[in-house]
């Protein structure tokens, strides 16, 4: 007789496969033991069983790379600790490249993995085939070989994440079925097919049925189902037990061995949408017709690199539905807007080797109350609630799926699903040549091209058809005068009698400024570490604008909101799509303003961090003057409705100082050769203002605020780990753009976060974490030691220093 379903948990888990069950075995670990799982049919019944089972354990992220790393541990002690094997073997793994470009992705993939401290090894054609007997190498350029991947049994770790989780306490029924969810003040009520269940948390990590259960809680979960297909041979000559796992991105294939034969499976660059209309809650265990068809182009270049597989039989050809995300990156932690719900799904056929770490990571964001580390390539707030539109999604998937093997260009911009989200200026701009990039769904224009034909991006590692373009743009905002349009920023608006108080208490920075002038601050977590970075602005005593980055308007908005106290006199709204924003930018900008106001922009008048009310031609509209691009100028919020009328008055103004538009390409480079700081690239959750250099920005002695503690201890230890500025000479061959390993005197020190071109110094520009294991890091430990950066494998000597090289005392902003 099954268990029966018991009134209440603390934690209501929905979804037994493998990553559900992670969730719960780690909860039970850290103590929580009132956890009910809730599985519709038998553990592992959805995706999870017909997973191939692949782990390799590197990405892009370092904090994801942590992720899997700590999985394959996890994974090689289960069966000592539950009795139940788990198929997990150390078997390594190779990539081969077919290119000269994906072996320069290879290398780029050595220096990566070597700043991260993963092994890895650069192989020749000829040692690829000694590790790989089956494989055809005379088409290959190389390869590189990661031993501390391997491979393992999705449905087995699943068994055994379940009795580890039964043994802490964890209560797993089967066949319960989530009918409905009913929301209570302190708890929320689950109808089953068993009955009804109350809870204060609820975990959704359903699989592809997690969309539609979001749904029954208001909760967007973007995501959407594809078919994945792989073949099982017959055992074949030269594949033993112990042949690593095998990826051949060019041909977008993978190989693993299995009893003697070889699964081969892919990831196709037009891939095959699923379940547009529902999925249903019996596919358990089940999969879908054969399709030869879309299989083909995956066989054909399997058969280039294995030739037996032209005569070995197959056995088996498996074509099972998997869930995808908009970027191919899963979704995890608590979902916005909503209080205590928690998601985990959508795994982009990587839930096997993510499972272990993802499950530990949210077990410790449920307990803790926020997450406790750098999360955030995986959070649900990377997304909005507009991201959910199901006809969309279906558009994107087909193109997502393939991301998988696709060449991972520098900037690379997807093209499925666009346009989506549009600046009032969006075909004004279009008409003068601009290409568009997309950030959170804004079509954003990227760089000016000079005419019609250079009007694309033609990808590659070195320099790209952009650059001249783009060194233009950039010349124009250092010598005369640029106009960017930054409609995209994230705009929030915090309004109320405590609103001062609420910031106060939020930010690091002293809120208590004067109305009409700006300031710069982080928001920090208990442990000190950046949750956000943006600008605030007094519009009143009683009202402030907060100016974000584009992607963190949900994140922010949702952090902010879980931190207010309940009994705060103050309210936040969302006003991104109330205003256009024009940044115009240049030592002539005050030149073009004052043609066009009645303003007076001199210095004395209107300081830098000063924002007014002003007239521009016919509108009026918010001038704040700040710069992202460390230049003179100011950043115009504009009714969206003024927007054309603004920039073509703004445009007529500036003709005669050489006025031109510029893009995000042009932004990128400047903030990086003034050393501006990025969040999501130099600053996370786990970097203080310390390391950061932006001590400037967290006022100790303004009285409390979070993350506070952990600032005034960090106080007491040596920086050992700090954000230092690089320049060099421009690459020869493959150009640096983030990633890249960073060494002192030979031995590895850090990573670089973002790294251009530098018009106005002539070369490389970077910035990157530099860390010490013995003093602290000062610009003397610095000047001690020789820097060189490793871009694909060629060594290039750069310049240290904890300063900008480019105006390091910000005197042309001021001006």
């Amino acid at each position: 007789m099954s268990e029966p379903l018991p009134p209440h948990a603390q934690v209501v888990i929905v979804g037994g496969g493998i990553v559900g069950c992670s969730v719960a075995y780690h909860l039970s670990k850290l103590g929580w033991c009132d956890v009910v799982l809730l599985e519709q049919g038998r553990l592992s019944g959805g995706t999870t069983w017909h997973a191939a089972g692949l782990v390799g354990q590197l990405r892009s992220h370092s904090s994801m790379t942590r992720l899997i790393r700590y999985s394959t541990e996890l994974y090689a002690s289960l069966e000592q600790e539950t009795g139940l094997a788990t198929g997990w073997k150390q078997c390594g793994s190779l990539t081969v490249a077919r290119t000269s470009a994906r072996m320069t992705l290879l290398r780029r993939t050595i220096s990566m993995a070597r700043s991260q401290g993963v092994a890895i090894e650069e192989l020749s054609p000829r040692e690829a085939g000694e590790r790989w007997p089956p494989m055809r190498i005379d088409d290959l350029v190389g390869a590189v070989w990661l031993p501390g991947d391997g491979k393992a049994n999705p449905a087995d770790i699943t068994q055994a994440l379940a009795k580890g989780a039964r043994a802490g306490g964890v209560r797993i029924l089967e066949k319960t079925r989530v009918l409905a969810v009913e929301n209570g003040s302190a708890e929320r009520r689950i109808v089953t097919n068993r009955g009804e269940i109350a809870c204060e948390v609820l975990c959704i990590c359903a699989g592809q049925w997690s969309r539609e259960l979001g749904r029954l809680v208001g909760v967007t979960i973007p995501l959407h189902s594809a078919e994945h297909m792989y073949v099982v041979t017959e055992p074949i000559a030269g594949v033993s037990p112990d042949l690593p796992v095998m990826r051949d991105p060019d041909g977008y294939i993978y190989f693993k061995e299995e009893v003697g034969g070889l699964v081969m499976g892919g990831f196709e660059p037009d891939a095959k949408p699923w379940g547009m209309d529902g999925i249903p809650a019996d596919f358990e265990f089940q999969l879908l017709p054969d399709d030869w068809d879309q299989f083909e182009i995956l066989m054909t270049k399997a058969i280039e690199r294995v030739p037996a597989l032209e005569t070995a039989p197959i056995k088996l050809f498996l074509n099972g539905p998997e869930s995808f995300t908009p970027d191919n990156n899963f979704i995890l932690g608590a979902a916005p807007g909503a209080q205590n719900i928690y998601v985990a799904a959508g795994f982009n056929s990587m839930g096997i080797a993510s499972a272990g770490g993802a499950g530990k990571a949210l077990a410790e964001w449920i307990v803790e109350d926020e997450p406790t580390q750098d999360l955030w390539p995986v959070d649900i707030r990377r997304f909005a609630s507009f991201n959910g539109n199901p006809t969309w999604l279906r558009d994107r998937v087909k193109e997502v799926l393939g991301l998988h093997y696709a060449m991972p260009w520098p900037n690379r911009e997807l093209a499925t699903a666009r346009p989506f989200r549009r600046s009032p200026l969006y075909d004004r701009l279009a008409g003068k040549g601009a290409v568009f990039g997309s950030k959170m769904g804004w079509e954003r224009p990227n760089f000016f091209a000079a005419n019609e034909a250079e009007r694309r991006i033609d990808y590659s590692f070195g320099r790209q058809n952009w650059f001249d373009a783009v060194v233009a743009e950039q010349r124009a905002c250092r010598e005369g005068a640029a106009l960017f349009d930054m409609t995209s920023f994230a705009k929030l608006l915090m309004q109320g009698a405590d609103a001062e108080a609420v910031l106060q208490r939020l930010c690091a920075n002293d809120m208590a400024i004067p109305v009409g002038t700006s300031v710069y601050t982080g928001m920090l977590n208990r442990r000190g570490g950046y949750e956000s970075d943006l600008t605030v602005a007094r519009l009143a005593p009683d009202s402030f604008l907060l100016v974000t980055g584009t992607a963190q308007a949900t994140r922010d908005a949702d952090w902010i909101r879980r931190n207010m106290p309940e009994d705060a006199r103050a309210v936040l709204t969302d006003v991104t799509s109330a205003y256009a924003v024009l940044a115009l930018m240049g030592p002539r900008s005050r030149q073009v303003l004052a043609k066009v106001s009645r303003t007076s922009f001199a210095n004395d008048v209107f300081p830098f961090s000063a924002i007014r009310e002003i007239d521009i031609g016919y509108a009026t509209a918010l001038a704040m003057r700040r710069s992202y691009m460390g230049e003179l100028g100011y950043e115009l919020y504009v009714p969206t409705e003024f927007a054309a009328t603004v920039y073509e008055t703004l445009m007529e103004a500036g003709e005669g100082v050489g006025l031109r538009d510029a893009g995000y390409y042009a932004i990128e480079a400047l903030r990086v050769e003034k050393a501006y700081r990025a969040w999501g690239r130099e600053l996370s959750p786990e970097v203080t203002p310390w390391e950061a250099g932006l001590g400037f920005a967290a006022k100790l002695n303004k009285g409390d605020f979070i993350g506070r503690d952990a600032l005034v201890e960090a106080c007491k230890r040596p920086l050992r780990k700090r954000l230092i500025a690089f320049s060099g000479d421009e690459p020869q061959g493959s150009w640096a753009w983030g990633g890249e390993l960073v060494l002192a005197d030979g031995a590895p020190v850090g990573e670089i976060t973002s790294a251009a071109y530098g018009a106005t110094l002539g070369g490389l520009i970077a910035l990157g974490w530099v860390h010490s294991t013995d003093d602290a890091i000062d610009q003397a430990w610095l000047d001690r030691r020789r820097f060189t950066i490793d871009v694909a494998g060629e060594t290039i000597p750069v310049r240290a220093s904890l300063r900008p090289f480019y105006d390091p005392d910000g005197l042309r902003m001021r001006g």
